[in-house]
């Protein structure tokens, strides 16, 4: 009887660790695309945009208002509106992105107390928009009720909805496809050679200015995807706050991996998310949320740069 009872309870641990294991990869997964834009704005032009959230939330209102406004016009929800809904939402978030960086940002560049100051105030004024516009009530943000996207299936003996897996593979795919475009473009290694020197960069011919709002849109853009990826994927609903947990989820996950590295990013939300995965399903979920700072903090005291130092990656 005791052997009886040991077995269950390895085999429980095991299941345990197996959905640690599975959970924890789709989430991480996830997190990466949300974190890389924040770090990509700050590793080209040392911007810390505190309104980065705000573009996590547009994201996944526009997708919500564009998608309810072409299932009344269609008079039921096709393919065709879903990613009308998905492209629409990320070409709005790309234009806001853009133009409130070259009219609020742009002009005060240089200057991080006003920087983070003026980013902070665009926050609150988003949210206030979203309220006036939306109201309080939460909306839901989730794929068609006949989409296959609401089923799921078994991977390693844990169920996953195909939203979690479609937001972690999009988000990784995204991920190596920013990459690939910042090592292999021209405008990629532009970038690049802002971020390590940005006189030397005016003297070669860059437009700096220029590429300063193109990274503020891009961006903006991977802001809006992962606030689609994530919201359809976890929370299921968009309210007019949920701006700050994606901003605090990006900011740890940036310092961990160290500021303006993009390869840090990508291990800071392996990091993240396992963290946060495993006191879900081991401790207690209702704090989960201290996980990442708990992580933060204890990754700069051993290195107060952060895991890859300050754009590391961008200087090689």
């Amino acid at each position: 009887m005791k052997d009886m009872r040991k077995s269950a309870v390895n085999i429980a641990l095991i299941q345990e660790l197996m959905r640690v294991l599975v959970l924890g990869a789709i989430r991480s997964g996830t997190l990466a695309l949300l974190s890389l834009g924040f770090t990509l704005i700050y590793g080209i032009s040392g911007v810390v945009n505190l309104s980065y959230g705000s573009f996590f939330m547009i994201g996944a209102y526009a997708f919500y208002a564009i998608g309810v406004t072409l299932a009344f016009l269609l008079g039921s929800t096709t393919t065709l509106a879903v990613v009308l809904a998905v492209v629409g939402a990320i070409l709005i978030v790309a234009i806001i992105g853009g133009s409130t960086y070259r009219t609020t940002i742009h002009p005060i560049l240089g200057d991080e107390i006003g920087v983070m100051v003026v980013t902070v105030g665009l926050a609150m004024i988003f949210q206030e928009i979203i309220m006036i516009i939306f109201g309080f009530p939460l909306k839901s943000v989730r794929w068609p009720e006949d989409s296959f996207l609401r089923g799921l299936i078994d991977v390693l003996g844990v169920a996953v909805s195909y939203e979690k897996i479609l937001a972690a593979l999009a988000s990784l795919a995204l991920f190596a496809a920013l990459v690939l475009f910042i090592r292999r473009t021209k405008t990629g290694k532009a970038m690049t050679a802002v971020s390590q020197d940005r006189e030397v960069a005016m003297l070669m011919g860059v437009n700096t200015n220029r590429l300063y709002i193109l990274t503020m849109t891009v961006s903006a853009m991977l802001a809006s995807v992962a606030g689609i990826l994530i919201t359809t994927s976890t929370t299921l609903n968009a309210f007019p706050f949920m701006w700050m947990q994606p901003l605090f989820l990006a900011f740890s996950i940036v310092i961990l991996g160290g500021l303006g590295s993009i390869k840090g990013s990508l291990v800071g939300s392996f990091i993240v998310g396992y963290a946060e995965v495993a006191v879900t399903l081991l401790i207690d979920s209702s704090i989960a949320g201290v996980a990442p700072l708990s992580v933060m903090v204890i990754v700069l005291l051993l290195k107060p740069k952060g895991l890859f130092g300050k754009r590391i990656e961008l200087e090689e």
